[in-house]
């Protein structure tokens, strides 16, 4: 890996979500940590929100092997599940190497084609992207109140930034980015790798279209649901750990639940940082206090992150236990 990747995909990374969590928490006192989480936070609900925490990678898992089986793919739903509680644990040291980590499990034990795992995921990231839009509508209208406060607080105008363009801005950037799609298709045609990545393009799109042809769609739908519901209760049920969230309601774990999806599209690990500012700035608005706020998401993601790490670390230990010879033979 060139020195130029490394400080992209790595050290900017912990930089940038470093940076946010050092000016969040620069004058919070952690020794209160240990007194808030031994004498005043309640472990039965956040160990009653483990089960969908696991739920939801197994969901993922098992959908994923659904977009598979239309393209000739036909991977254990024990490999599918351990390598996406792999690709979880391995985007915490570099973010969205998870996706090509899981296609790599899945070459390496059932001989799936890489190019086309590649290209169920974009199906699967597809998917999502759509229902999270959906929810954070459905929610935006229902908290429409609170999401003003939060504009007004922290100077986002939507208005102001759509403004800034003209329609013959948008003719003039959707011309030029036709024509570097154009520019670099000549280049690639020029290089010896050309057909190596046409071959490599092709099984993706091989891998995108395939939803149209998932045999049980009403499963397929099923699965979606089931992940996101668990990712919602995974999270709603750590409210009750605490007496300053207890009583905020669902409304409340909607809004923080949306506003923390987005955020954790910014590459950190585990959404590190940017999750912490969204969620912690929405509590807020909520009535809770700064520094109660501040233990909220501080341990909620903290503890979070640690069972990603452990569901990783079971799913390596298990799949290695498989052979090649083994996944041939079944």
């Amino acid at each position: 890996m060139r020195l130029s990747s490394v400080i992209v995909k790595v050290i900017l990374p912990l930089v940038l979500g470093g940076a946010i969590l050092y000016w969040m928490y620069r004058d919070f006192d952690f020794g209160s940590i240990r007194h808030v989480l031994f004498n005043e936070m309640n472990w039965m609900w956040m160990l009653l929100s483990f089960p969908f925490g696991i739920l939801a990678q197994a969901f993922r898992g098992w959908r994923w092997r659904q977009t598979l089986e239309p393209i000739g793919e036909k991977p254990r739903n024990s490999v599918s599940v351990y390598s996406v509680f792999i690709s979880y644990a391995a985007s915490l040291v570099v973010p969205r190497v998870g996706e090509f980590t899981r296609c790599g499990v899945l070459k390496r034990y059932d001989g799936v084609s890489f190019s086309k795992a590649l290209g169920t995921v974009v199906t699967e990231r597809a998917i999502d992207s759509l229902v999270v839009a959906g929810f954070s509508g459905l929610t935006l209208l229902l908290q429409l109140n609170i999401f003003n406060v939060f504009f007004d607080r922290t100077g986002t105008s939507v208005e102001s930034v759509l403004s800034r363009f003209s329609l013959m801005g948008y003719f003039v950037t959707a011309v030029c980015g036709l024509s570097a799609l154009v520019l670099l298709h000549f280049l690639l045609k020029k290089l010896s790798i050309y057909n190596k990545v046409k071959a490599t393009l092709g099984g993706i799109w091989q891998g995108v279209i395939s939803l149209k042809n998932v045999k049980n769609v009403p499963l397929f739908i099923l699965f979606t649901f089931g992940i996101w519901a668990s990712y919602f209760l995974h999270y709603y049920l750590t409210f009750f750990c605490f007496d300053f969230t207890s009583h905020l309601g669902l409304g409340c774990a909607m809004v923080t639940f949306v506003v923390g999806s987005i955020a954790v599209l910014v590459p950190t690990p585990n959404g590190a940082g940017p999750w912490h500012f969204a969620v912690k700035t929405m509590l807020i608005l909520y009535g809770v206090t700064d520094q109660n706020a501040l233990y909220f998401v501080l341990i909620v993601h903290t503890v979070q992150t640690m069972l990603v790490i452990l569901m990783g670390v079971y799913a390596w230990v298990a799949v290695s236990f498989l052979s090649v010879k083994e996944v041939k033979g079944s």
